[in-house]
């Protein structure tokens, strides 16, 4: 079996695959009806190697699935070991710390999660690790896969070699990559993908990229993305580490409801013509929000939001106005963000989205009307800024000697709640692990082939449960020696704990202009 510290990405195993896969086709192909729920889905075995030229095991099989994508999977009942990898966060620290892993160096392929991004024409965009320029034969390879199976009019999504998952995802005129070795499930790394996608699209607006590439389809995208590396860079190292993506929703931070109401009217009071979105966050997480009423805000357009301001440190010291692009919303035009901070003291930003490109003006004076009303009315600002170092009114006192931590997701409102982390997972590491955990078991319980209403596992070093209704999603992890029954007595009286501090835990009521 191949050992997974010794797969990589290299141009030379990537067009292996497509001589090998090519061959298989032609000349060994035989078509066979798979057992599953769709009996219209066919799916053809053959063997050949996808990433290394290597002669693969009697007990591996090449599965390709016919029915408008492709995926192909080498699988074995070995398991493969995660030795000699690098994390995609360790990567991240080497990045801030102004080095570089370039695609030269042995261990680039040993980071545990790449990015690409190319144009259909092949031409490098983006890397998450390396420099692009160098990696224009690899992501040649890459853009020839996808045009060979497109030429047999479908899809290709994914690859699977061991423990290694390549994902793609192709949109207009470009194509996106994820190659993963991660308990992200092929589903998980095409949402992310999504993510990264829209992404290009708040800083280009779809409209503008089709236009683009139909007036050359070779030209370089880097030109019009150059300087905006590092939120990508920040969405992606976000999405290593935040729930809220695969949970598709948005984290509120813990407040009473009557300051949150009192903070909500001050955000109405400065109402504009213009003024379509008045938001507030601080970090990860949503305080308030009032927007138009025949209009909402998808969660995916918030996340996009917060990461825009958590990439830039210079919307600290000063009031800033830029176009962005929300593609949930509108993915053909920009609207204009007006974003502060309420003071030097408060880490709250606000951010006000109008549709007008000559209001900054108009909203700098909503701005102060604001603050005004958060200060000499309500007092809000002390209340913001205790609630955000201090998490005084969140659930962390739920977190004991049985229940270790927690996500709950409440479909109602699109919004979750989850505690700040604790021993055992008060280290970078054990952090990255359990969100690891959290990945596995909310891919278990969407699986599409068998979804699960419930899941309780009992692994060496914790128990983990999931929950799903039509109204909740519960994703917990107990200490290993707490029994089934105990576990689901701690999830009850969690139930009704969040249950009673609805309000507090989420926006409940979504204010309008």
């Amino acid at each position: 079996m191949m050992d997974a510290a010794n797969q990589d990405i290299s141009s030379e195993n990537l067009a292996t695959a497509i001589a090998n896969t090519s061959l298989a086709v032609s000349d060994q192909v035989t078509g066979q009806e798979v057992g599953n729920d769709d009996s219209s889905t066919t799916a053809l075995f053959f063997t050949g190697s996808i990433l290394d030229s290597q002669k693969q095991p009697e007990d591996s099989e090449i599965t390709l699935t016919s029915h408008g994508n492709v995926n192909f999977a080498i699988q074995s009942d070995q398991e493969h070991e995660m030795d000699g990898f690098i994390h995609s966060n360790e990567a991240a620290i080497i990045r801030k710390q102004g080095m570089t892993i370039d695609v030269s160096h042995p261990d680039w392929s040993k980071i545990n999660k790449h990015i690409f991004i190319l144009s259909e024409a092949g031409k490098p965009i983006y890397s998450r690790y390396g420099n692009e320029e160098k990696l224009v034969t690899i992501m040649g390879v890459m853009q020839a896969l996808v045009s060979f199976v497109q030429d047999s009019d479908d899809t290709l999504q994914s690859l699977v070699a061991g423990n290694r998952k390549y994902v793609f995802l192709v949109k207009g005129p470009l194509i996106l990559v994820a190659v993963s070795s991660l308990e992200d499930s092929v589903p998980q790394l095409q949402l992310q993908l999504t993510y990264v996608y829209h992404q290009i699209l708040s800083v280009l607006t779809g409209a503008q990229l089709e236009k683009i590439f139909e007036q050359l389809r070779n030209y370089d995208l880097r030109k019009l993305l150059g300087g905006t590396e590092k939120f990508l860079h920040n969405l992606l190292d976000m999405m290593d580490r935040d729930p809220s993506f695969f949970l598709e929703s948005v984290q509120c931070l813990p407040i009473p409801v009557h300051y949150r109401d009192s903070i909500a009217s001050s955000l109405q009071h400065a109402k504009t013509k213009s003024l379509v979105f008045a938001i507030l966050i601080t970090e990860n997480q949503l305080i308030t929000l009032v927007r138009p009423k025949k209009y909402n805000l998808h969660p995916a357009d918030l996340h996009l939001i917060i990461n825009l301001v958590n990439a830039s440190t210079s919307f600290q010291s000063c009031e800033s106005w830029l176009p962005i692009c929300l593609p949930k919303f509108n993915d053909s035009g920009y609207l204009h963000a007006h974003i502060s901070y309420l003071s030097e003291e408060c880490p709250a930003c606000l951010v006000l989205l109008s549709t007008d490109k000559d209001a900054f003006y108009e909203l700098a004076e909503s701005r102060e009307k604001i603050i005004k009303r958060l200060t000499v009315k309500s007092n809000c600002i002390p209340v913001i800024s205790e609630a955000i170092t201090t998490n005084k009114y969140g659930l962390d006192y739920i977190i004991g000697s049985e229940i270790w931590h927690f996500l709950y997701k409440s479909k109602t409102y699109g919004q979750f709640v989850s505690p700040k982390c604790r021993p055992p997972y008060n280290t970078v590491e054990e952090q990255t692990r359990l969100q690891e955990l959290y990945k596995y078991l909310h891919h278990r319980m969407h699986a599409s082939a068998k979804p699960l209403k419930l899941v309780y596992r009992l692994r060496s070093q914790e128990a983990l449960l999931g929950w799903i209704s039509e109204t909740f999603e519960l994703y917990a992890v107990f200490n290993p020696l707490v029994s089934k029954t105990v576990a689901i007595g701690n999830v009850k009286r969690l139930m009704a704990i969040i249950k009673q501090e609805e309000d507090k835990l989420f926006i409940v009521n979504a204010r309008t202009f």
